[in-house]
C-alpha cells in the first residue's frame, strides 16, 4: 500500500513540525515548544479575547480531526442543540486559531481528503470495474427538453 504509506510519512512529516521527537533531546524540545505554545495561548487570550467561531464541515471525518485538533490545544468544541452534527462551535483567541489549529487542521485535511480519494478509486477499479471515468454526457431526447 504504497499510498497509505507516503499519507503516513507526510502526517508524521506534519506531526513532527509541531511534536514529532526521536530522541531525548528532540522530545525535550518539543516539550519547550508545547510550553511555549501554550503560554502564547494564554499571551493571546490576556490580548486577544476569546469570540465564538462556527465551522460547518463538509464530512464526519473532517468533524473527527477538527475536534481532535482543538482539543490538543485546550480549546473546547461543542454545539447548541439542534445544530447539525458537521457544524463544531469553539471559543478562542481568533489569531491564535486562525495561525496554529486552522492551519494545522487544513494541512491534514488535504493530505487525507487525497488519500481517501486515492484508495476509493483504487478499491473501486480492483474490486468492481476496471473503467472508473465519470459518466458521458448524453443528448437530451426531443420530447424532455
Amino acid at each position: 500500500m504504497l499510498i497509505e504509506e507516503q499519507l503516513r510519512e507526510r502526517l508524521k512529516k506534519v506531526e513532527a513540525l509541531y511534536f514529532g521527537a526521536t530522541t531525548a533531546g528532540e522530545r525535550d524540545a518539543a516539550e519547550a515548544a508545547a510550553e511555549r505554545l501554550k503560554a502564547k495561548l494564554e499571551e493571546a487570550c490576556r490580548r486577544d479575547p476569546a469570540v465564538e467561531m462556527k465551522f460547518s464541515l463538509p464530512d464526519q471525518w473532517s468533524v473527527r480531526l477538527f475536534i481532535a485538533l482543538c482539543r490538543r490545544y485546550g480549546i473546547r468544541p461543542f454545539r447548541y442543540p439542534r445544530q447539525r452534527s458537521t457544524t463544531i462551535m469553539v471559543r478562542a483567541p481568533r489569531r491564535f486559531f486562525d495561525t496554529v489549529v486552522w492551519r494545522q487542521f487544513s494541512v491534514l485535511h488535504t493530505d487525507l481528503w487525497l488519500y481517501f480519494e486515492q484508495t476509493t478509486e483504487r478499491l473501486i477499479r480492483e474490486a468492481i470495474h476496471a473503467d472508473t471515468a465519470d459518466a458521458e454526457t448524453a443528448v437530451e431526447p426531443a420530447g424532455l427538453r
